[in-house]
């Protein structure tokens, strides 16, 4: 048998528990069987499973490849210097791995900072006596005192209550409080009067309470367990840098195994042709590309940090830019969540709250103020927002009247209304407060300048008009009525027939600001932005309306019409250009979610209740309140809006997609010094001259004087067009045709070139003759290739600004605003000259000075790199042109 169908004696006994409460020495033993009452996070991977994962991803795995057969060559024919380069790549793995794990453990640290659902001590009855404990302390069988403003500690079955109200928008996303009493009932928990659960807030009035669930036992902890089930699946970009190292790795063996077996042909030994082939593998492996792209997500979290969002985890960060579907809630987050009277509809005339005058004796203002379970304590007002705004504006319009209370009909979800009798100045006046079309009909008059006119049909019609013209401007719209029983005693059944109307009160929840100017960015930037609210239907429209979300008459789907439609329907109807969801319990919203996922759709969701959470895991983002979000929402969530704002959303994906371009842009960076670095072997093993470059110099251009340049293009800034472009489709890769063309077959050569001609200027200026054999350790030779690496260093000081952008100029950014370039190619130069002219930098790379003339010849290269690219970005903008027109 259920417990809310239990009298109070048999729960009690349910639970071997009695009307002085648990001892303290069975609370401890249940305690210890029950575990703490707090949620949970199931299969959550231990610290070390997180770490170890940072080693292990597919571009972790390509890296420990290289450092391997680095290690191997080592072993195998010592002397050739691959155990510093295996060495610095498995130092590269680790740092990016500390790093990651680190930024993401900060995150999360900040997340739990942000956890507040439960209340920290809760009044108790043990051994007889109302003492305080940590919430995480209670157990089934303890009996606990419920008061306004509190949270529920536990699932619990109310054996007493006075005019008790909860608010069970936490669990069930309707912001509806409902009456709660003690009385045994019959149906499901979620539906019973007699049940309070985790998480949601006590309203008004007080109560007892029987504990009989804790911790993940609760319904609370019942929904945060069921979101586990919901696979989250690989962000965007980690599935597309999955496809890139597969692409790498493939084209880095093949072309290792290729020319190993070319070496043997041609009659190379077997460990030159060894150690060529792991030349051309370590040169094919972009190293610096993991710890660049980890850094540039990093400094974008911080950026969106500074904007009021937190990022779970990095590559969040880039999945953001590709959003293509809003699903966003209305309350909080289009709106201020401060609900105001704005409008009175009384005596005939609408009038705008400042506008309104009354006095402590005006009927209205006395049912705003008395028929309100709402309280001030101390400064502040406590209860449901609707009943504060209504109290603030009685109070502020006629000061705090005095009445006392004889007798209340609390408000009924059936009946949609409430009713209160009063003692006010020798008087007994009913005051009753609800939705109009439950109010009108019980009345019979109307008070109008100060008389009371009979309620005929015609003024019945333009109180409706009213009503209807109210609720068409977004507003929350409230009837109020009143009767005098002075000269009487009325029966409680009669204190709601015979009414004489008051009027209307309509409240609004203003919408913030930014977010009009945030939708119109949307729209430019090609984002469907689709409102999923509680609210009913005529409020959702007239509020979308006023934001620009709508302009035309949107389809509204309710609740109730979704719980019937089919997939196929409901996809019909998201095809329509603008709609609105109304009414939505938090199930519909997962519903939606899946259903535009399953039409290659990218999609954002916010929500803030317990049963957002699985919506919010399938989602491609979710995002979560972090002002009002409950702790399960936060959890299942990849963002946290700080300040719950629809604008910051938008500032976040604008980031996101600054991401996406940057990687874009240092990878561009990146991969053009693989040519220099490939060719080199190239013409090793083909023309057979002296090896250009050496392994530890390649590891000397990717791990060092590369880092600081693409991390620079990594902090570009977000061009102005970047949020009037259609989000990227879902098959757009992000090593494309296009990048690597530019990269491998325009940029890239022009450095090879460079570097070739350092390589032969430094041989012919000291008398090499062709095919002339020089050993490792000739001067000439370690000359010639420190020019070459030189020559890669000047070109690819021009390549950092020649990437900022592939269709611009460089002059349209403006050449000075990102000074972090400037900072970059500084160090750049710096740690090359450390290599060029420093013994230590000699001795670990086999460098040696070359003199300047070598630096002078090689600057022309540079200035080609630019130039070509500024000419081949002025042909494909008259070609685009072209084709727009």
């Amino acid at each position: 048998m259920k417990i809310n169908s239990l009298t109070k004696d048999e729960a009690l006994r349910a639970l071997v528990s009695t009307d002085e409460g648990l001892t303290e020495a069975e609370a401890v033993k249940r305690l210890s069987e029950s575990g703490p009452n707090e949620i949970r996070e199931t299969r959550k991977k231990s610290l070390i499973i997180r770490a170890l994962h940072q080693i292990t991803h597919f571009l972790a795995i390509l890296l420990w490849t290289a450092a391997m057969l680095s290690f191997l060559s080592e072993y195998l024919h010592p002397g050739e210097g691959m155990m510093p380069l295996g060495l610095a790549i498995i130092g590269v793995i680790m740092i990016n791995a500390v790093f990651t794990f680190v930024q993401e453990y900060r995150a999360e640290k900040a997340i739990e900072a942000l956890k507040m659902l439960l209340p920290f001590f809760v009044k108790v009855i043990r051994d007889g006596m109302e003492k305080e404990v940590p919430s995480r302390e209670i157990v089934p069988g303890d009996i606990i005192y419920l008061s306004e403003g509190d949270r529920v500690p536990a699932d619990s079955r109310l054996i007493e209550s006075s005019l008790l109200r909860v608010n069970n928008a936490s669990l069930t996303g309707e912001s509806e409080t409902l009456n709660r009493d003690s009385l045994p009932a019959e149906g499901e928990l979620l539906e019973s009067p007699n049940i309070v659960f985790a998480g949601t807030t006590i309203t008004s009035g007080s109560g007892k309470a029987l504990v009989f669930a804790t911790g993940m036992g609760t319904e609370f902890g019942r929904i945060a367990h069921l979101t586990i089930a919901v696979e989250a699946g690989p962000s965007p970009l980690q599935q597309e840098i999955i496809r890139m190292t597969r692409l790498i790795a493939v084209l880095s063996t093949l072309m290792g195994i290729v020319f190993f077996a070319a070496g043997q042909v041609i009659g190379r030994g077997f460990w030159e042709s060894f150690l060529f082939a792991v030349g051309i593998i370590v040169a094919n492996v972009p190293e610096g590309l993991l710890p660049t792209v980890t850094l540039s997500l990093a400094m974008g979290s911080q950026r969106m940090a500074k904007r009021r969002a937190l990022i779970k985890t990095l590559t969040s960060v880039e999945t953001l830019g590709s959003v293509s579907v809003i699903c966003t809630d209305k309350t909080g987050t289009i709106t201020q969540n401060n609900m105001t009277v704005a409008k009175i509809w009384h005596g005939f005339t609408v009038l705008d709250a400042r506008e309104f005058t009354g006095s402590s004796s005006d009927p209205l203002l006395r049912a705003v103020r008395f028929c309100n379970n709402s309280k001030v304590i101390g400064n502040q007002y406590r209860g449901d927002p609707t009943e504060i705004a209504l109290l603030r504006f009685a109070i502020d319009k006629a000061g705090d009247m005095q009445g006392e209370r004889i007798m209340e009909i609390p408000f009924d979800s059936d009946r949609k209304m409430m009713t209160t009798l009063h003692a006010i100045d020798g008087l007994k006046l009913s005051f009753t407060k609800g939705a109009m079309e439950s109010v009108l009909p019980l009345c019979t008059g109307l008070l109008n300048s100060g008389r009371t006119v009979a309620l005929d049909e015609q003024i019945k019609k333009d109180a409706l008009a009213a009503y209807h013209d109210l609720m068409d401007k977004g507003l929350r719209v409230l009837a109020f009525a009143f009767n005098d029983y002075s000269d009487q005693t009325p029966e409680t059944q009669h204190l709601e027939s015979g009414l004489i109307f008051l009027g209307l009160i309509g409240l609004e929840d203003p919408p913030r600001p930014e977010v009009p100017a945030a939708l119109i960015k949307c729209r430019d930037a090609g984002i469907r932005v689709i409102m999923i609210t509680g609210d009913g239907s005529r409020t959702a429209v007239a509020v979308a309306r006023e934001i620009g979300l709508v302009n035309e008459k949107p389809l509204v789907v309710e609740g109730s019409e979704l719980a019937e439609m089919t997939d196929r329907q409901l996809r019909e109807k998201l095809s329509s250009e603008e709609i609105i969801f109304s009414r939505m319990a938090p199930k519909h919203k997962m519903r939606v979610v899946t259903v535009l996922k399953e039409e290659g759709k990218r999609v954002a969701v916010t929500g803030d209740g317990v049963n957002d959470a699985p919506a919010l895991k399938k989602a491609d983002i979710g995002i979560a309140m972090g002002l009002t979000g409950t702790d399960v929402a936060k959890e299942a969530a990849d963002m946290i809006l700080l300040d719950d704002n629809f604008a910051t959303i938008v500032n976040a994906v604008e980031e996101g997609r600054a991401v996406y371009e940057n990687i874009r842009k240092f990878m561009t960076y990146i991969l053009s010094s693989n040519i220099p670095e490939i060719v080199p072997y190239l013409l090793f093993i083909l023309l057979k001259i002296p090896l250009p470059l050496t392994i530890m110099q390649i590891l000397a251009v990717d791990l060092g004087t590369d880092m600081l340049p693409a991390l620079a293009l990594g902090a570009e800034k977000p061009t102005p067009d970047l949020m009037k472009k259609p989000p990227r489709a879902p098959g757009e890769r992000l090593l494309n045709r296009g990048l690597l063309g530019r990269a491998y077959l325009f940029l890239g050569p022009i450095e090879a070139a460079a570097g070739m001609f350092g390589f032969f200027f430094v041989l012919l200026s000291g008398g090499w003759q062709w095919k002339e054999p020089l050993a490792p350790d000739n001067s000439l030779y370690i000359q010639a290739t420190t020019a070459c690496l030189t020559a890669i260093i000047i070109t690819q000081a021009a390549n950092v600004f020649a990437c900022r952008s592939a269709q611009r100029s460089v002059f349209v950014p403006g050449f000075f605003s990102n000074r972090l370039i400037f900072s970059g190619i500084a160090f750049e130069f710096a740690l090359q000259f450390f290599i060029v002219y420093h013994p230590w930098g000699n001795k670990i790379f086999s460098t040696a000075p070359v003199p300047i003339v070598v630096w002078l010849v090689l600057i022309p290269y540079a200035l080609l790199l630019l130039g070509a690219d500024e000419a081949r970005k002025a042909i494909v903008g008259r070609r685009r042109q072209r084709c727009s027109s």
